[in-house]
């Protein structure tokens, strides 16, 4: 598997995103990072494939286990986020800012985070990724009273998740555990 430890990324964006993603590959480039490209890959691409396809092809590449986590872009980064989370163990985001990557990384593990070109701009963009990038969960971001533990565990019941359990149970979900957290004030 190719890992953020070793400085590997896949990227993938539609025609919408291209140029979000083109600023922050060229930035990642710079700091040394090997970047795998399965998207758009020119403004002038003639018959660009569709956003949900490239989604897909990301979530794939995370479901089998080829690469860590992803960086997806499109217009919104909604439509492209979808299509990556129809695929088995995929953890997808969007964010618009740092504070919501960092939480996206550190609370809740995502592993594919997704921007989208017409709310974010490219130095933010920037920002956002190298914030993804940099941590993993429970990094210690948040300051709360057992936070790693609660969303931990949360994230160990989602890769768990059988929709078919969950139907046969009634809808209730079968705990691994449980944790206490309150919002606390610093």
């Amino acid at each position: 598997m190719k890992t953020v430890k070793d400085k590997c990324v896949l990227v993938g964006a539609d025609f919408a995103g291209f140029p979000l993603k083109e600023a922050v590959v060229e930035h990642l480039k710079k700091n040394g990072w090997e970047v795998t490209d399965i998207g758009v890959k020119s403004a002038n691409e003639k018959n660009p494939e569709m956003f949900h396809r490239i989604g897909l092809k990301v979530g794939a590449k995370i479901t089998e286990k080829e690469f860590e986590r992803a960086l997806l872009f499109c217009g919104t980064g909604m439509g492209i986020h979808i299509a990556a989370s129809k695929c088995p163990g995929v953890h997808a985001g969007v964010v618009e800012s740092v504070p919501a990557a960092l939480r996206a990384i550190t609370g809740n593990n995502v592993n594919v985070l997704a921007m989208g070109a017409f709310y974010v701009a490219p130095q933010m963009g920037i920002e956002i990724a190298d914030a993804f990038l940099e941590h993993n969960l429970g990094d210690g971001y948040e300051w709360w009273h057992n936070f790693y533990e609660f969303h931990k565990l949360a994230c160990d019941e989602l890769d768990a998740f059988d929709y078919e359990e969950f139907k046969k149970n009634g809808f209730e979900i079968e705990h691994m555990g449980d944790y206490d957290l309150t919002l606390e004030n610093r």
